[in-house]
């Protein structure tokens, strides 16, 4: 049964045992073997088997599917609506979520670079013969040529992205 329904299904969606077999990431004499009944898939091939067919494993399996009736299909409507409404309110929350943090960032950046402007590099009147203060002072001054060089490009990206994730009417 499941050997002659995979060959039907198959045929009917225009597929050779090779096309089958390379969507599976399977041998083509898997395929063949699957439909001379000489061997089974296993659960997962089943299923991936029934997405590639587009046809319930249940149907693969032989079992017979009753068609839906109007009522049936207001109500799977109307589940299908709700789980909609679900994710939009998700994904609203989402971007949200991902523009505070856009914006976020671009406040830290502009006041990293006010820290900077008025601190006006205060290591470079340290006394270096220190070898601790030497060290802090090599920190602070590659964090600020990292800084002054980096935060330029990374706050136009978050306006960017800020701008990308506002909502859209």
């Amino acid at each position: 049964m499941l050997n002659e329904n995979i060959k039907i299904k198959r045929k009917a969606k225009g597929l050779s045992q090779e096309e089958l077999a390379v969507k599976l990431n399977v041998v083509r004499q898997t395929i063949s073997k699957w439909e001379q009944g000489l061997s089974v898939p296993d659960s997962e091939m089943l299923i991936s088997i029934s997405e590639i067919l587009e046809t319930p494993v249940g149907v693969l399996l032989g079992e017979t599917v009753a068609e839906a009736t109007a009522d049936d299909l207001k109500a799977i409507s109307e589940k299908l609506e709700v789980i909609n409404l679900q994710l939009a309110k998700r994904n609203e929350a989402g971007r949200k979520a991902v523009r505070i943090a856009f914006l976020a960032v671009s406040v830290l950046i502009v006041l990293g670079f006010a820290v900077l402007f008025f601190l006006n590099s205060p290591y470079l009147g340290w006394n270096f013969n220190d070898p601790e203060t030497a060290v802090i002072g090599t920190f602070f001054h590659t964090f600020e040529w990292v800084f002054v060089r980096i935060a330029p490009f990374a706050l136009i990206g978050t306006i960017i992205g800020t701008i990308l994730t506002r909502r859209e009417s």
